[in-house]
Order: structure tokens, then sequence, then C-alpha cells
């Protein structure tokens, strides 16, 4: 299975990408990102410096800390959050059980629930197509429920009920395909067309 170190080479970095994208609005302060990464404070220091210096990460000075949080305007922003959204979490979980879920055509992870933005009771956080093993997809969303403890809205379809709703324009799955996603398994173009 791919992971953020077949891209990333410093294992500080990828796990300070891992933290600050799981909750993007964040900010951290350098003991804190030592504790939650488990890393030397030095390294983590250093890397933050790097970040910093590439734009990635901007810091901001509050009574006697140095808090770093990341930069919305990076040039990579919306590439680095879909790398750690596939990678980690639900989506990586997704990724890496995808054998014992079933033949999935399309996993894809709402823009709102990978960014943890407020969204409607209504709106669903993650669409599967194909033939899935219920009862797995159900243990890896309760253990995601559990990290970010609150539920999550999942739908899952076959094929050919995806593409026969896809025909009828079905307002719940067009409400669905009109919002920001990230792709965990299979092509956006192949969703959309």
């Amino acid at each position: 299975m791919a992971e953020l170190t077949d891209f990333i080479i410093s294992r500080v970095r990828v796990k300070l990408l891992k933290v600050f994208f799981y909750r993007p609005a964040e900010l951290y302060y350098v003991r804190q990102l030592t504790r939650l990464t488990g890393e030397e404070i030095n390294a983590v220091r250093r890397e933050l410096h790097r970040m910093k210096k590439n734009g990635l990460v901007k810091d901001e000075q509050r009574g006697n800390r140095l808090y770093y949080y990341l930069n919305p305007s990076y040039d990579f922003y919306e590439d680095l959050l879909s790398l750690v959204a596939k990678s980690t979490g639900l989506g990586g979980d997704i990724r890496e059980q995808r054998l014992k879920l079933g033949k999935i055509k399309f996993a894809m992870l709402a823009g709102k629930f990978v960014r943890h933005k407020h969204h409607e009771q209504s709106e669903v956080d993650l669409l599967v197509v194909g033939e899935v093993v219920l009862p797995e997809l159900a243990q890896l969303v309760r253990k995601e429920e559990a990290r970010r403890e609150r539920e999550i809205n999942y739908t899952v379809m076959s094929q050919q009920e995806f593409l026969f709703r896809k025909e009828r324009r079905d307002p719940f799955l067009l409400g669905i395909l009109s919002k920001s996603r990230v792709m965990v398994i299979g092509d956006e173009e192949g969703l959309v067309d």
C-alpha cells in the first residue's frame, strides 16, 4: 500500500503532516507536537523551521508560546490534504483493508469531513460504491467515530444502484457528487461522468 513516506523522505515531516492535517484548523506548540509525534524536540524544531521557510506552516506568538498552524494558501495545501486523507484515518483504513471490504469501485470522503468542518446531519461523509462487506466497513467507521468523537454518515451502493441513480439524476446522489471530495479508491472522472 502507498504511504506518505513514499513521497516524503523525512519521517518527522510525515508525522508532523499527519498531525497538522488531521485537524487542519488547530494551532500547536513545539512540545505538544513533540508528544503527538513521539519525536525528539530538536528534530521537530528543525522540521518546523523548514516547513515555515517553505510556506507550509505559519507561526504565531501567544503569551510565552509560539504556535504553528497550516498555511491554507500554500500552493500544495489541497494536494497534501488529499494525500494525508488517503493514507491516514478512515481513508488509510479503507485502503489498507480493501481486500476484506469486498470489491470496491469507488470510495470517497466528503471535503468537509476531511477538513474537519461543521456539516449538516444530512450530509454524507463517506460514499462507497461496489460489492461491500458491510460488517467490515461498519467496524472501520466505528473506529473512526471513536477517534473523532462524532457520528459518521456513510452510504453504500452497489454499482448498479449507483449507475441507476446517476442516470435518473437522483437528488440524494447529485447532492453528494456536487460537493468537494477526496477520492480514496477509484478516479473522480469515473465517479462523476
